[in-house]
């Protein structure tokens, strides 16, 4: 659908206002009207206080914790929109909660990461932009165009900018191997990779390094880093291995439960994360350090209005 005659505007709910309201004021406008509150047993409510029909709508929303209450909000955002007669609305997730449960591992499991490309379009979303999906298959998982955005050349900025010396980038475990080498590819380091075994969710065991850190400062990176286990005994195990200082960088600081204690009481010298996710003022310590994603965002939102190539961000 062209609707790019049309008028773009920038709405969002509760989960991160501060991100939506930095991407209206990169692309110079002001952030749409409207309410997002709750009835007294707790349901949502939400006002849309000025007209949208025929409009170009992007509507910001992270579905971070409280997932439930943020996806809520986004889906109800988008019927709204919808039966106000918008022109095209785009559902834009900087993080897509519910990654994680993105194949059948075994019997009986769940494919929620499907379910809830299945609710976006069912509310009535026309395209979804996202960020740094947990398991790119799930662009798949969409009968609706969706663009996907790369925190890599964000993260990698930091550290050409600090220029550290002897670096290595280190993958945490073998599955995030692919993104730790487009990360070195960034800053011109080799990689290596942590060999673990997870007996149970959210609980890691090192085994092995798979390269050489004897020495180097070294990166881990990841996609998102939720208690923390995984990155912080990575880091502990990198020390152990020889490493000079331990760096860790991800896209989202889901940071949930004995995280923050975690990565403080780690070998992490500096963790730089995004701005995916807004971090409340208790997990603001000194060793956390956050680049905004509004600017790429921004962009891609114009480029999407203007009907424009958004992989060419990437180039």
């Amino acid at each position: 659908m062209n609707t790019s005659g049309n008028q773009i505007k920038i709405f969002c709910g509760n989960a991160n206002p501060e991100l939506a309201r930095e991407i209206a004021s990169e692309i110079g406008i002001p952030l749409g009207n409207c309410e997002v509150g709750t009835f007294s047993d707790g349901e949502i409510a939400v006002n849309i206080n000025e007209t949208v029909r025929g409009a170009d709508l992007f509507v910001v929303q992270p579905t971070h914790p409280p997932v439930n209450d943020n996806l809520m909000e986004l889906l109800i955002l988008i019927d709204a929109f919808k039966r106000a007669s918008a022109g095209r609305i785009t559902a834009v997730l900087p993080y897509y909660g519910y990654a994680r449960q993105d194949r059948k591992a075994k019997a009986r499991d769940p494919i929620t990461a499907k379910l809830v490309a299945d609710l976006l379009t069912t509310a009535g979303a026309d395209r979804v932009l996202t960020m740094d999906l947990h398991a790119s298959q799930i662009q798949g998982y969409f009968d609706i165009p969706l663009d996907h955005l790369l925190g890599v050349p964000i993260l990698a900025k930091y550290f050409i900018k600090k220029n550290v010396q002897d670096l290595v980038v280190v993958s945490p475990d073998l599955g995030s191997v692919t993104r730790a080498r487009n990360f070195a590819n960034h800053l011109d380091a080799p990689i290596a990779i942590i060999d673990k075994r997870r007996p149970k969710a959210n609980v890691s065991e090192v085994m092995n390094i798979i390269g050489e850190v004897e020495g180097k400062n070294v990166i881990l990176i990841d996609d998102m880093i939720d208690t923390a286990g995984t990155i912080t005994q990575g880091a502990n195990a990198l020390k152990e291995f020889g490493a000079k200082e331990v760096y860790a960088c991800c896209t989202h600081p889901v940071l949930s439960g004995p995280a923050i204690e975690r990565i403080q009481n780690s070998a992490i010298k500096e963790l730089i994360v995004t701005n995916t996710i807004s971090l409340p003022e208790e997990k603001k310590i000194d060793k956390i350090q956050v680049m905004s994603v509004a600017p790429i965002i921004a962009e891609a939102i114009q480029r999407i209005y203007k009907n424009i190539s958004v992989s060419r961000l990437f180039d």
